[in-house]
Order: structure tokens, then C-alpha cells, then sequence
């Protein structure tokens, strides 16, 4: 091939390249996805972290802490506490320290989380029963309940939000609208609370003084959560609440455990790490000597081959099949002792059973009666087959 061959065949080449290029480049398009990934990890975890966020941005200083440890050392003083974690275990000095706290001049918030219980006469949250505060579920309200809610509203309630829980303030001529789940009520026994917020159904905000400091209890800590405090007028509760003050956050953030992030980060050292116990375990089963031989069975006496037979019943048919072939074979004995036996109604059979064989009646029905569904206990079952014995033995 002389050099003017190819060159020209080269040449050709780029223009081909060339004019595919443009083609393809012509038929390109520029677009813009949006590929949602979901919450942040740190989101994930913290239920009210934008609840945190939002406070410091109005120029509250706020603290999160995982449990009432925060109370050593934290004045009361210029301080809202406010308890959105689970408060199951308590313990009465630790509800005292809380209420101690609170009287220095703190403020304290927490959620009502038990219903009273009218038979008992508390509640078990150790905080609502010594503040005299009681939570019903709100279909439960009787009618003298609902007309005593209705006279101390101080507004009408023939509103579009009827759902909503209303927050009236002074100078102000609308409400603030906050949407508290309204199956919840909350009722102030003592008559202690000076504000409260009512849906058209039910109380959800009370708040009452405590020594020199105040209590605000709410029915339900979720128009907080991140995904509801933009909702209505639920940030601005949280900061009303919460003005003129550091605010401490008391919930507990989930985190990843060990064995996550174990998992995580290191695998292939777990899988190292379960085939080396594997390996340990099969080395430790592994059997060391001669197998040993089977005994004889000429050996075997009858009393081994009745139980061997007895626990191979057992298993496979359970309890009821063994007591129900002890039943029937009473019947069989008794039908032909009495003819027309298996005629004759349960309570006569079971007379004609007392007469037959001389025994109690009370004997008889335990043996007799029906087998209940569920698996009786060891001393239950030999206790049957006792009773069950003895009424064959004398038939």
C-alpha cells in the first residue's frame, strides 16, 4: 500500500468518525435527576433534631441529654426540662429530685403516658398521680365529664378545625392551632391548672404551678418529631414553651449497636471469625475411639419394650392419644359388662360406671371427661392416667 493510499484511507476514516460524532452529539439531551437518598443518618436517629435545630436558630441555647443524670449540677433557674423519653423506670426518688427541682423555679414538661385506672384509683406514672392529674382515652368520657369541659372552655368551638387543639393567648384574636392526637384526654383532679388547650373532643395541654417553678403536661410528644414540627402551629408551641430560657432535651437518640457496625465495617473478620469457631466446634464433636457396638437385644426385658412403646406413643401421638386409648378401652370393658352401654347418655354412662365398679362419681368424671386442648403438666398427666387406671382396673 503506497502512502497516498493511506492517507486517504486515514483521512477517510476521521471524517467517518468525525460525522458519527456529530450525529450522535445532535441527538443528545442534557437533563437534570433528583435522586432522593432519605434522612441523614444523624436524622434517622434523633427524633427531635429539628426540634433542636429550630430553637437555636430563635437563640435558645439547647442541650440534649439521654437521661435525669443532667439534673446533677443544672439549675433551676432560667431552665425548661423537657421529658420526651420514656419514663417507665422511674423511681420514686428520682419523681421527688424532678419535683424538687421543678419548685426551685424550673420549669418542667413531660408527657402523660399512663391511663388512670379507676379500680386501682392511680395510674402508675408516679408524675401524674402526685400532681393529681389523670389521662382517659377520649371515648371514654362520660357526659358530666363533656358538660364540665364544656362550660370551662372560654370559646366556642363551632369552628372548620374541630380536630385541632386551640391555644387562646391574651391580646391575640386568633388561636394557635396544634394537632394533638385527640383519642387522649387529660383531666385535672385537683383543680391545680391555670391554662390548658382543648380540642373539640378532649384537653391535650395543661399547665399548673409548682412551688416557685411551672408544669406543663402535654397528652402526646409527636407534633415535635421531625417529621410534624412544620406542621400548624407546633414549632411556635415549642418555642412559646420554651422563651426566656435554656432548654435541656431529655430522649434517647438510637444509635447503631456493635454487632452493626461490626458488620459494618469489618465483615470479612466475622467470617474469618464464624469459620474458626465452626472449625473449634468440629474439632470438639469429633468423636476419639472405636464406635461403641449396640446392646444386645436378647438382653432387653419386657418392661424396657413397654416403655420403649410407651415414649414412641408419646411422641408421635401425645398425650391426648394415650389417655383417649385408655377411655376407650374402659368403654369397650363396659359395654359388655352392660349392654346398650354406648346408648345410653355421658351422665348415665358415667352412673353405670359407679355401679359397675363401686366407685366415687367424683372419681369417675375425672377420669371420663372430655380432654382439654393444651398440653397438660408432667404431674397433671400422671395424675389422669392414675384415675384412668384405676376405673379400668376395676371394670
Amino acid at each position: 500500500m503506497s502512502r497516498r493510499v493511506g492517507f486517504a484511507l486515514g483521512a477517510s476514516l476521521l471524517l467517518v468518525v468525525g460525522l458519527l460524532a456529530i450525529y450522535l452529539l445532535g441527538k443528545l439531551e442534557s437533563y437534570e435527576e433528583v435522586v432522593e437518598h432519605g434522612p441523614a443518618p444523624e436524622v434517622t436517629s434523633s427524633p427531635y433534631l429539628a426540634a433542636e435545630h429550630f430553637l437555636r436558630r430563635r437563640g435558645i441555647a439547647v442541650v440534649r441529654a439521654d437521661g435525669l443524670d443532667v439534673l446533677n449540677g443544672l439549675p433551676s433557674e432560667g431552665q425548661t426540662l423537657m421529658l420526651l423519653t420514656d419514663r417507665n423506670d422511674m423511681t420514686p426518688r428520682q419523681v421527688e429530685h424532678l419535683l424538687q427541682w421543678t419548685a426551685n423555679g424550673g420549669h418542667l414538661l413531660f408527657i402523660a403516658e399512663r391511663l388512670w385506672d379507676e379500680e386501682e384509683g392511680k395510674s402508675g406514672d408516679l408524675l401524674l398521680d402526685l400532681l393529681g392529674i389523670q389521662q382517659y382515652m377520649s371515648d371514654e368520657l362520660d357526659e358530666e365529664e363533656e358538660e364540665a369541659g364544656d362550660a370551662d372552655e372560654e370559646h366556642d368551638d363551632s369552628d372548620a378545625y374541630p380536630e385541632l387543639t386551640k391555644l387562646y393567648l391574651e391580646n391575640e384574636e386568633a388561636p394557635a392551632y396544634i394537632a394533638f392526637d385527640t383519642d387522649y384526654h387529660l383531666y385535672d383532679a385537683q383543680n391545680r391548672a391555670h391554662a390548658w388547650a382543648n380540642s373539640d373532643a378532649a384537653t391535650h395541654l395543661l399547665q399548673l404551678y409548682h412551688g416557685d417553678g411551672l408544669i406543663t403536661v402535654l397528652s402526646d410528644p409527636w407534633i415535635w418529631q421531625n417529621r410534624n414540627i412544620d406542621e400548624y402551629d407546633h414549632a411556635w408551641l415549642l418555642w412559646y414553651l420554651s422563651q426566656d430560657s435554656a432548654v435541656t432535651l431529655v430522649y434517647h437518640a438510637d444509635s447503631d449497636g456493635l454487632a452493626r457496625l461490626l458488620l459494618r465495617h469489618f465483615p470479612l473478620a466475622l467470617v474469618l471469625l464464624a469459620l474458626l469457631i465452626a472449625a473449634g466446634l468440629w474439632h470438639v464433636g469429633m468423636r476419639h475411639g472405636p464406635l461403641q457396638a449396640p446392646a444386645s437385644r436378647a438382653r432387653r426385658q419386657l418392661e424396657e419394650h413397654l416403655r420403649g412403646s410407651a415414649d414412641f406413643l408419646l411422641r408421635h401421638g401425645g398425650q391426648q392419644s394415650l389417655l383417649k386409648h385408655l377411655q376407650q378401652d374402659i368403654n369397650r370393658r363396659a359395654r359388655r359388662r352392660y349392654p346398650g352401654f354406648e346408648k345410653l347418655a355421658v351422665a348415665e354412662q358415667w352412673q353405670v360406671l359407679g355401679r359397675l365398679t363401686r366407685l366415687p362419681a367424683r372419681e369417675i368424671s375425672q377420669a371420663m371427661r372430655p380432654l382439654p386442648p393444651q398440653r397438660l403438666s408432667a404431674s397433671d398427666f400422671t395424675r389422669q392416667v392414675a384415675h384412668l387406671q384405676t376405673l379400668r382396673n376395676a371394670l
